[in-house]
């Protein structure tokens, strides 16, 4: 019992005076760099997510504006719609068929 009771006094006293730390520099050392890194990937990993987010956002209106003028599109080249703008400008449908010219044999 003595003998334990010993050795965790000169395991406490090695703390104490640093030759553990001393001896551990470089693991130590590792360890440090170890947490900058998870710490740097963290803000990486936020700053990336951050970035998809926006790029998402900007994606959906991008898909919202392209639908809009598909549809407004589809709306001006339907036949009323162009019979409608025509009459502002003063041009009429026409009554009758369009003449066929026929080449002369």
């Amino acid at each position: 019992m003595a003998n334990s009771y010993s050795q965790t006094a000169t395991t406490i006293k090695r703390w104490l005076k640093g030759q553990w730390m001393v001896q551990h520099v470089p693991f130590v050392l590792f360890l440090a760099l170890l947490a900058v890194l998870y710490i740097a990937n963290g803000h990486y990993t936020d700053s990336t997510e951050r970035s998809i987010a926006k790029k998402q956002k900007e994606l959906k209106q991008l898909q919202y504006q392209y639908k809009t003028q598909a549809a407004e599109l589809m709306y001006r080249t339907k036949e009323s719609a162009l019979v409608t703008e025509a009459a502002k400008q003063g041009l009429l449908p026409l009554q009758s068929p369009p003449a066929t010219l026929k080449p002369n044999p």
